[in-house]
């Protein structure tokens, strides 16, 4: 009894001692421990994410991938998993787990090895906020005060959930939301179970044993951790097996992206990085709402990239990218094809060949390993077969020039060849040659009310040029340029039946030396012609004509006011023609102020920021064109514009209160209080002419059935079927710059087509005998070449939208005119239309022909049978 009472005392005194140790070794450290209360408010690093405006997302930005969930969004196989391998005990201990400890300790005493972790889940927390990852005794002294500091603030399931959600797990993910994205491209939810093994095998060591960088590491770690989920019982020996034989496939996938935005996302970064500075807009996980639709974006960048194709396809094939084995020539038929013979490489080396080449947009690389008279087979990446039927072959004449193409192809053989590597595409569910288009392309898409950008697609891929040719390329506009000096002509005393005289111009320019001959393209003059019809068939003389009338500097003065900049604008008469270089995105802001009767709104992208809490920290006010609202006097508000949305809102609120009118707000006028006005630029009946005389360009006029009927440059837009088009075609000299813009009342569209480097030309296309109907021969012109592209996108955005009709402002008149001399006309019949004017701009006077029936009709009612109208005309 003596000798167990010496043991007990001894005992109670080295526990005394190691209190008072770990007593000590506390207080000593204590100032250096961090405070644990963070955890309460912690914010975990986040990227930004940017959604369209029906909540796809377009894009991700951030140091490190994290996809932060609740714990009860997490599978419960998955928890388990962590805890299975990670710490069993973790819902029983208090932070420490008592045995792992002494185990770890007993390894460092023998070995002085300190690879023994032993921490527990709630150690790992402590160490991933607020320590390193050093092997010393003191971190760990300080992990496990840390653990149990966090026991005591936190619950179990909070701890777990920090700890799922900040883990690092490899390849920039952090978190198991993260590391399901990364290495399989699924949510949690949609893991199997070796999946699963995988990812919780991850945090003993992220980079070794990811399965993207090392498939046979993390096999072996993954069955570790599937005879864990076993042992505890988290899987039954069925399930265990069949993980078990599973292989190990993972590649690396990029977030979720449901809606193809680049350019947009790119412009997004920049805004967010210039409001809320980079260490915000990259970790603090803003969702950010763009302006852009899913459906529209979509059909704007297959719009855009079927028409880049159809131009390339005109002009020829350039050839296979490479041989990956040259024949030899071995006989020749009696048809000229030439048959070789080589050994070909076998099916794996193909493909793995193909591996180390990556795919631009819906282009796939390929290797021909046979061709029959009017097929070829070939090889993808992936190791299927295809076959390439004549339908996807007989377009690739040779491309000798932009200008030349070679003859039409006869049989596959003369296009390709065994061995050849070349790319194809999906087309109408069947397989195409094709190549990337040399030419560039844009389009936009606006929102004509408050400048929301719809869609925008800033070249053919982001992945192979990011330089967005919507806001960054300054390119000469062309014929775009024609209604807004028909606009200033308006201002100045012209109206839609003026008529100008369409005959060619030849000034001399003492300056150069030579003459200065403007001329229509094509070369055709109609001599006297209506201002309508000039500018729906794009005359360029009359344009010259109508600047002289008007005024240089007056133009430039009144092109200001749809928001290009003077120094854009040519200070000399081929301002008339489109000299003046703008982007797209300032082109289609400016036919913007014709769709919505007059206003200047600004693009944006940007629809409102919210944190990651979900509170909303950005709402953009967009600035409104709205005609039942206040308005600003044109001219002024084209001179002066309001340098702020307070200073026009506090000039409409003083207006209001000093109106002499007893009557309370209307509802509009209060929700108006939260409402920016954009400024009037032009008149409101200034704004429709123009809108109505665009859908001539469109429509055109004239009566086909009597001989009379003429088409303006965008007839082709017709098989829309819709009257409440107005639109222009824009072609430049030596068919470098091609352009279509045009609007419906809701919706403003420019898209543009060249090559980047603007000293090349588009060229011509030569008739092609394999493609009949199918194609469009001739010079590359705004009609020809961007017109499709314009035409398909509206097809999908107007698709199940009613058509909406110009509304006409109160006060235009609408007369009916003669159409040959544009004065007053009595008559109803096919040589006369009904005008809109300008209060006080209409004829007065009456064609010639109409006062010959005016004296036939008075004389028929005094003396009905003295002489026949014949004579009448005849005298």
């Amino acid at each position: 009894m003596s000798w167990v009472k010496k043991l007990l005392i001894l005992s109670l005194i080295s526990i005394l001692l190691g209190l008072l140790t770990i007593c000590g070794i506390y207080f000593y450290i204590k100032d250096d421990l961090p405070d644990v209360s963070t955890l309460l408010d912690v914010r975990l690093q986040t990227p930004m994410q940017v959604y369209t405006a029906d909540a796809e997302l377009i894009s991700q930005f951030g140091e490190k991938r994290r996809i932060p969930l609740k714990l009860t969004e997490m599978p419960p196989l998955l928890v388990q998993a962590f805890l299975a391998v990670e710490d069993t005990r973790f819902y029983e201990h208090p932070g420490i787990d008592i045995i792992g400890i002494f185990r770890a300790a007993t390894v460092v005493a023998t070995s002085g090895d300190f690879s023994q972790g032993a921490s527990t889940i709630t150690q790992q927390l402590a160490r991933n906020f607020f320590l390193s990852r050093e092997k010393k005794i003191m971190r760990k002294i300080k992990e496990i005060f840390l653990a149990f500091h966090i026991e005591q603030l936190l619950s179990k399931d909070q701890i777990l959930e920090l700890y799922l959600n900040k883990i690092e797990l490899g390849q920039r993910s952090f978190g198991v939301g993260a590391a399901a994205q990364v290495y399989f491209g699924k949510t949690v939810h949609e893991l199997t179970v070796d999946e699963i093994a995988i990812i919780a095998g991850l945090p003993k060591a992220p980079s070794a044993l990811n399965p993207v960088r090392s498939a046979s590491n993390a096999r072996a770690r993954r069955n570790i951790v599937l005879g864990r989920m076993l042992d505890t019982g988290v899987i039954d020996k069925e399930s265990y097996a069949q993980a078990i034989a599973a292989p190990v496939t993972s590649k690396l996938h990029g977030a979720q992206i449901t809606a193809s935005a680049p350019y947009i996302a790119e412009m997004v970064r920049q805004e967010m990085v210039g409001r809320f500075g980079e260490e915000v807009a990259y970790s603090e996980g803003l969702q950010v709402y763009t302006t852009v639709h899913s459906s529209q974006q979509a059909a704007a960048k297959a719009a855009l990239q079927q028409n880049l194709y159809n131009y390339d396809e005109r002009h020829g094939y350039r050839g296979p990218l490479s041989r990956l084995w040259q024949a030899t020539l071995a006989e020749t038929d009696d048809s000229g094809v030439q048959f070789v013979e080589q050994e070909p490489l076998q099916r794996d080396a193909i493909v793995n060949y193909l591996s180390n080449h990556s795919g631009l947009e819906d282009l796939h690389h390929a290797v021909v390993t046979s061709v029959s008279e009017q097929t070829a087979t070939a090889i993808l990446a992936d190791g299927s077969d295809i076959t390439l039927e004549w339908d996807g072959l007989k377009w690739a004449r040779s491309f000798i020039s932009d200008d030349r193409q070679g003859a039409a192809p006869k049989s596959a053989a003369s296009i390709v060849a065994p061995g050849m590597h070349i790319t194809v595409r999906l087309h109408n569910d069947s397989w195409r040659l094709s190549q990337v288009p040399l030419a560039s392309s844009a389009i936009v898409a606006l929102d004509p009310h408050n400048g929301a950008v719809r869609a925008l697609v800033g070249g053919y891929s982001f992945n192979q040029s990011q330089f967005n040719r919507v806001t960054q390329a300054k390119r000469q506009v062309g014929s775009n340029i024609k209604p807004f000096i028909y606009s200033a002509a308006l201002e100045h005393g012209y109206t839609l039946a003026s008529i100008m005289n369409d005959a060619p111009i030849h000034q001399w320019d003492n300056n150069a030396g030579i003459a200065w001959r403007p001329k229509n393209s094509p070369a055709v003059y109609d001599g006297p012609i209506r201002i309508r019809e000039a500018l729906a068939k794009s005359k360029n003389v009359v344009s010259v004509r109508l600047l002289r009338g008007v005024g240089i500097d007056n133009a430039i003065r009144h092109l200001q006011r749809f928001g290009f900049s003077a120094s854009d604008l040519p200070r000399n008469e081929t301002l008339s023609l489109g000299s003046a270089s703008l982007t797209p995105l300032e082109l289609v802001s400016g036919y913007a102020v014709f769709a919505n009767g007059g206003y200047l709104v600004n693009p944006f992208v940007v629809d409102r920021v919210l944190s990651a809490d979900g509170e909303v920290i950005y709402q953009h006010n967009a600035a409104i064109a709205c005609n039942t609202c206040h308005k600003t006097e044109p001219e002024q508000a084209a001179e002066v514009l309001p340098e702020d949305a307070e200073a026009q809102l506090g000039q409409l609120f003083n207006e209001l209160q000093a109106a002499d009118t007893p009557e309370q707000p209307t509802k509009d006028e209060l929700d108006l209080a939260d409402q920016v006005l954009a400024p009037q630029v032009i008149s409101e009946h200034n704004a429709f002419l123009i809108a109505d005389a665009l859908t001539s360009g469109v429509w055109g006029g004239g009566s086909w059935k009597h001989g009379t009927g003429w088409n303006g440059t965008a007839w082709r837009l017709q098989s829309l079927k819709r009257r409440d088009l107005s639109a222009k075609t824009g072609t430049t000299n030596d068919f470098k710059d091609t352009w279509l813009s045009g609007f419906t009342p809701n919706l403003a569209v420019t898209v543009w087509v060249g090559f980047d480097d603007a000293n090349r030309s588009l060229g011509v296309a030569n008739w092609h005998a394999n493609m009949g109907q199918q194609q469009s021969a001739g010079a590359e012109s705004g009609a020809r070449t961007a017109l499709p592209a314009w035409l398909d996108f509206m097809r999908t955005a107007l698709n199940g939208v009613a058509e909406t009709p110009l509304t006409v402002p109160v006060g235009l008149s609408s007369v009916r005119i003669d159409l040959q001399s544009g004065l007053l006309s009595r008559r109803n019949d096919y040589q006369t239309s009904f005008e809109y004017f300008k209060p006080g701009t209409e004829p007065t006077q009456y064609a010639t022909a109409d006062i010959q029936q005016i004296s036939f009709d008075t004389l028929q009612q005094k003396q009905p049978d003295s002489e026949t109208k014949e004579d009448i005309e005849l005298f």
